[in-house]
């Protein structure tokens, strides 16, 4: 469904992608691991238009390497970047309004599904997204991407700063969404949730793959984690 190949990517002249090479089948959940700065965001933003790519993208065959995000977004891939970036003064319905990609036509997920899986959303979705916390505004991030209907979606550290009991709920929500027949990107710092949820996991160090297995392989991995993982 995505390929990606020798990706390239930089900011100014500093050279921060060095040939990554990425597949995400249908349905997949794929966990992008590394530890930070090695370039596992920059890789989302390459592939969602937000950094300039250098090397092929393909999208269910079709290149796309290069299109606006706007366009890419329309293809059917949807993106939660690490800062989540809700609309502060709107309330919660109306930020997932907004991730419809037309007024009022609802795909795979609706106000009920979002809101039956967050029922802390639902409770306050006539609050404005500004006075959320900082998991609340998490969940609303990755919420209003599922309202446009994507069918791969890019997600970059959604349990970063969580509770434990909101990262399990997280986890739910990964799996829920897998179960409906997304595919799911997960850029991770947690190694454990990665392992559970995740069919295949790649590894970043410097800019490149380092490892690609299934979770077996990498817990049974040892060097690997120390090298590139571990603290």
């Amino acid at each position: 469904m995505l390929e990606v190949r020798d990706l390239h990517a930089f900011y100014g002249k500093s050279h921060i992608l060095h040939g990554v090479d990425l597949d995400v089948g249908e349905g997949e959940i794929v966990s992008l691991l590394g530890r930070n700065g090695v370039g596992r965001s920059t890789t989302c933003k390459a592939i969602m238009g937000l950094v300039p790519p250098q090397g092929a993208i393909r999208w269910r065959g079709a290149s796309i390497a290069g299109l606006r995000a706007d366009r890419i977004a329309h293809a059917g891939i949807g993106y939660v970047a690490e800062d989540r970036q809700v609309f502060p003064t709107l309330t919660v319905r109306q930020n997932l309004e907004l991730g419809l990609k037309r007024a009022r036509r609802f795909g795979r997920w609706t106000f009920e599904d979002v809101f039956g899986l967050f029922p802390n959303l639902g409770r306050r979705q006539d609050v404005s997204a500004g006075v959320l916390s900082g998991g609340e505004q998490q969940m609303l991030a990755m919420c209003r991407t599922l309202m446009g209907d994507p069918d791969l979606i890019l997600i970059d550290e959604p349990t970063e700063g969580l509770a434990p009991k909101l990262v399990e709920q997280v986890g739910e929500l990964l799996g829920e969404i897998a179960r409906r027949g997304v595919a799911i990107l997960l850029v991770e710092q947690k190694l454990a949730i990665a392992l559970r949820i995740s069919r295949r996991l790649y590894v970043m160090g410097h800019g490149r793959i380092v490892f690609e297995g299934a979770p077996a392989d990498l817990a049974a991995d040892a060097a690997i984690r120390q090298e590139w993982l571990e603290v």
